[in-house]
């Protein structure tokens, strides 16, 4: 898949998740073959970028190729002024944000709200693109709700304006998370328009990857949630995708050393007290896939030092690991050979 100059490494991009697609996060879903990853949704007003969390937030990924920033708002002016700023801090793409449901959000007019008003759609997407010369892309849902699923003619918009690709959630701005993902509906969408299209919704495993792309005949597909405790379903969906055949679970040592470098990285990057915060989340949805983890995780999101939770983890998997440094997250092959189930 193609955006603008950039050749995706591969069809599989991480979607932009507000309080969880943070630096650490996108490190690792890129090592494990993300062709894309893209910010934290941000703010179009930069007044608000003094922030601790909109520092974290615009903390750019300069040394994975594209750099990708999603912004969010309602103004056109404002927008194209964000844009700059974002580009300006080494961004190579620009991802417009139509596709939040959030309350916070959709009051403000921002996020899907916008997809009422398609004539201040086209107003952002012609301001923003003229105001920057990388690609712009945008993120949107299948509609307002389900008796107003304008997402082709959205998408015919965004392509009139110069958007160079387009991500759609499968669901309206009224479905939030509810319901089954419209993948007939996206199908309709890429037959309207000839940029590239990325389906998103619902995908959270590797035979459902790739159901949606020969639903869709999307160009690519964006995993949010799926990639939530399973960074490594980027590298379950490479395989898939290349015919290969199925490779046994995780393995337990692999598991530990990710869990571990995880919650390093989460330490350094926010500091010990927010980082154990953070990291609490991270190591729920890691349990949600470890069997017999009900006790190690009730004691590792209770804890308030960053030691005790490496210590729990390392104890979890048998002991004390050599080396808490980051490592490489592909594994040995003697790694791959000690299976443990998700």
């Amino acid at each position: 898949m193609q955006i603008g100059p950039y050749k995706l490494s591969s069809p599989f991009v991480l979607a932009p998740m507000a309080g969880v697609t943070d630096k650490p996060f996108r490190a690792l879903c890129r090592r494990f073959g993300a062709g894309m990853t893209t910010s934290e949704m941000t703010t179009a007003d930069t007044s608000l970028w003094q922030t601790a969390k909109s520092r974290r937030r615009l903390d750019l990924d300069l040394d994975a190729e594209p750099v990708a920033v999603q912004i969010a708002g309602s103004e056109p002016e404002q927008l194209a002024i964000a844009a700059q700023a974002v580009v300006d801090r080494g961004a190579q793409i620009v991802d417009i944000n139509m596709g939040c449901p959030a309350k916070k959000v959709c009051k403000k007019l921002a996020g899907s709200a916008l997809l009422k008003d398609e004539r201040l759609v086209r107003d952002i997407l012609t301001a923003v693109v003229a105001a920057v010369d990388v690609p712009v892309t945008l993120k949107i849902r299948t509609g307002w709700d389900l008796e107003h699923r304008n997402g082709a003619t959205i998408a015919r918009i965004a392509e009139d304006a110069g958007v160079q690709a387009l991500a759609v959630h499968g669901r309206t701005r009224a479905c939030r998370y509810r319901g089954d993902a419209e993948f007939e509906t996206i199908a309709r969408i890429k037959e309207t328009i000839d940029i590239p299209v990325i389906a998103n919704g619902d995908i959270e495993t590797v035979e459902k990857s790739l159901e949606v792309l020969h639903l869709t005949n999307a160009d690519g597909l964006m995993i949010g949630r799926g990639a939530q405790g399973q960074p490594w379903i980027f590298r379950e969906l490479i395989n898939g995708l290349n015919a290969e055949p199925k490779k046994p679970p995780v393995a337990k040592k692999e598991l530990r050393d990710i869990m571990l470098g995880h919650l390093n990285e989460l330490h350094r990057f926010y500091g010990e007290q927010a980082g154990v915060r953070v990291a609490r989340k991270h190591l729920t949805w890691y349990c949600d896939k470890l069997a017999g983890a009900d006790d190690y995780r009730y004691q590792a999101v209770r804890v308030e030092s960053a030691s005790e939770q490496i210590r729990l983890t390392q104890e979890f998997f048998g002991g004390p690991k050599q080396n808490n440094k980051r490592r490489s997250t592909q594994g040995t092959e003697e790694q791959k050979a000690a299976l443990q189930a998700h």
